[in-house]
């Protein structure tokens, strides 16, 4: 009786490791694999122009803390804009992230409650949850185009550039992220109304 348990033992180990590894391979093939891939060509540039944005946005955020924080430690001097350049970049990084993250279906939710919900409701639940972000997010826009209006031509102390060009970012992304859940919307609706045709033909 006692043989037997190292064996059990290292078969559960072997088990675990198995799927660890397929896990790994899994989250390696996400980050490697094209996200636009069978996407319109239209819609795979539209992605490929903000991310190229959003890209250019952290890298300059990067390479300026690495280059102000080597500075100030290794020369004892530090660049007096590099806080307001970080500062103006991130929200062009973080509604960019919000648009491609809305375009390839990657935003963060929860779906354990919704799965509970009996199917025939779900696509109600589904469009009023698409309502509530767009609702969310045109507000938002239109609260950042008032802002925008009303401080947008302040001049950052150390830069001397409009805070508009960075203020702007808000109004962009957001509304871009209002057209990307109206396009998921219409893709959604066209999914579930041909699916519905289909089963009634199959009756």
């Amino acid at each position: 009786m006692m043989t037997d348990e190292p064996a059990a033992g290292e078969s559960a180990d072997k088990v675990g490791d198995d799927i660890a590894v397929k896990i790994e391979e899994a989250a390696q093939r996400m980050e490697l694999d094209n996200p636009d891939e069978g996407l319109p060509a239209a819609d795979q540039i539209i992605n490929r122009i903000v991310e190229i944005a959003g890209v250019t946005a952290l890298g300059a955020i990067v390479i300026i803390v690495f280059t102000n924080a080597t500075s100030r430690y290794a020369l004892d001097y530090s660049f007096s804009w590099a806080e307001e350049m970080v500062q103006m970049a991130m929200p062009w990084l973080a509604m960019t992230g919000v648009f491609l993250s809305v375009r390839r279906g990657t935003m963060i939710r929860i779906d354990f409650f919704f799965e509970k919900i009996p199917a025939r409701f779900q696509g109600a639940v589904a469009y009023f949850g698409f309502a509530i972000n767009v609702a969310v997010l045109g507000l938002m826009a239109w609260v950042s185009v008032d802002f925008v209006r009303l401080f947008g031509g302040d001049v950052a102390l150390y830069v001397q550039v409009p805070v508009g060009w960075s203020t702007s970012a808000l109004v962009f992304g957001a509304a871009g992220a209002v057209m990307a859940y109206l396009a998921e919307f219409y893709r959604e609706w066209k999914v579930r109304h041909n699916n519905a045709a289909d089963g009634e033909m199959g009756s």
